[in-house]
């Protein structure tokens, strides 16, 4: 039952699109990465993902339209849905999703991490 300090744990931080665990609770990861740049377009078929902005903003983008998330807003982005993060300049998140989620989801390629470190 330690407190966490956000801004530590990103300083530990040095890769994009390399989440790491911060927390658990009840079957679930409180996740951090750094974003810059463009991910995939990818979907998670049993888990929805929430996103929320610590740090700058990024864009979710959907099939059909796309959604600026900006610093201290957050994005639930539900279980079967397309979607791509991109952000322009480095941003901060923290991720809060079941467990099991892989952050690629349907996909497997260079960007997937299938073992999350724990920082």
């Amino acid at each position: 039952m330690d407190k966490v300090n956000i801004a530590d744990k990103f300083a530990k931080i040095s890769e994009y699109w390399k989440p790491y665990i911060a927390a658990e609770l009840n079957g679930q990861h409180v996740k951090l990465d750094k974003l810059k740049g463009e991910f995939v377009f990818h979907h998670h078929e049993h888990e929805d993902e929430m996103f929320l902005v610590v740090k700058g903003r990024f864009r979710m983008e959907f099939l059909d339209r796309h959604e600026w998330i900006e610093e201290g807003e957050f994005i639930v982005v539900p279980r079967g849905v397309e979607h791509r993060p991109v952000a322009d300049e480095e941003c901060w998140l923290l991720l809060f999703e079941p467990a099991s989620t892989l952050n690629t989801g349907n996909l497997v390629n260079e960007r997937t991490v299938a073992q999350l470190e724990r920082v």
